[in-house]
């Protein structure tokens, strides 16, 4: 055999191999597309909590000022 021929073997596990990680690929890119979507939800929730939290803070402040007779 010469130097340049390709073993027809050894090409098919090749071929084979390639087309393995190409549907590992696909699989990562779909999970990676998931899990932007869960954190961009995430961060929707994040801001609601500290907009009750904080808003929650504003009345137990104003109220204690109010009471307090400052």
């Amino acid at each position: 055999m010469e130097k340049n021929e390709i073993n027809p073997v050894s090409y098919g596990k090749l071929i084979g191999k390639v087309e393995s990680l190409e549907h590992k690929v696909e699989s990562l890119e779909k999970d990676i597309k998931e899990l932007l979507e869960l954190a961009n939800r995430s961060k929707g929730g994040l801001w609601t909590g500290m907009m009750i939290a904080s808003s929650i803070g504003g009345f137990i402040g104003y109220f204690m000022h109010l009471f307090s007779g400052k």
